[in-house]
């Protein structure tokens, strides 16, 4: 027999309770929490296919945007919009939400089909991260925005400086490389200084060589990690070699 929304919430009313308190939020209305964890597989066998989380979803996805991009230009007022988006991404993308639906365990509360219950559907990234959205889509509808950008920030505030060393870190070579190409028309190379530790666990040691000198060094497991330490000691002195170099 096929169950509504309102027979499943009477069902799942104390598991709806736990999930509240993870949040931190209580809904006046419980349907739209409910709707928010019902896959599209649990909605096709109750024969109700567009009773899923897909529509939340969209809204959740577009709050999220919204809320992440705003909180990111208010902390860093100075990064470049290229770097605000690629940050954002970091943020918003299937692992990392699904990360944040795994800390609210969120998998024990849906609504799966009984093919995609038995599949492991509870912990797959694709199913939370969505399932994630769709619950900040009900929070927004329950609620405002100013609610729901309270909520977001408390999971997601902690990881924004992390992610952030971590987006400039990897960028570091093409970002030193602009710089010096725009100011002197020249591109750093790279030097292997050190290659020590068994094979296994290698430990590279590398430094920017720019008009042959060495302007900055970094080890890491691999030289692709040593390069780009090595660009970011050298970014972190930017002004002084372009002083340097330009007198």
């Amino acid at each position: 027999m096929a169950m509504d929304i309102d027979s499943l919430v009477r069902r799942n009313k104390d598991d709806l309770a736990v999930l509240e308190q993870h949040l931190g939020y209580r809904f006046t209305d419980l349907r739209l929490l409910q709707k928010a964890l019902i896959h599209s597989s649990f909605a096709f066998e109750q024969g109700q296919i567009d009773k899923n989380n897909e529509i939340l979803e969209f809204l959740g996805d577009a709050v999220l945007d919204l809320v992440i991009g705003h909180t990111l230009c208010r902390r860093f007022p100075g990064m470049r919009e290229g770097d605000l988006t690629r940050l954002r991404s970091s943020l918003v993308n299937e692992t990392h939400l699904a990360s944040v639906a795994r800390e609210l365990q969120l998998g024990e509360h849906l609504c799966l089909g009984k093919g995609e219950d038995a599949s492991n559907g509870r912990n797959k990234s694709s199913i939370l991260s969505c399932a994630y959205e769709a619950v900040i889509g009900a929070i927004f509808e329950d609620s405002n925005y100013i609610t729901a950008e309270k909520i977001v920030c408390r999971f997601f505030v902690p990881a924004m400086a992390a992610k952030k060393e971590e987006l400039l870190m990897a960028d570091s070579k093409s970002r030193l490389q602009e710089a010096l190409q725009e100011k002197f028309y020249e591109a750093p190379s790279y030097r292997i200084d050190l290659e020590e530790g068994p094979s296994h666990q290698k430990v590279f040691t590398v430094s920017v060589i720019f008009r042959d000198e060495a302007l900055g060094t970094g080890s890491g497991a691999s030289k692709k990690e040593a390069e780009q330490r090595a660009a970011a000691a050298t970014l972190a002195v930017l002004k002084d070699v372009i002083r340097k170099f330009s007198s």
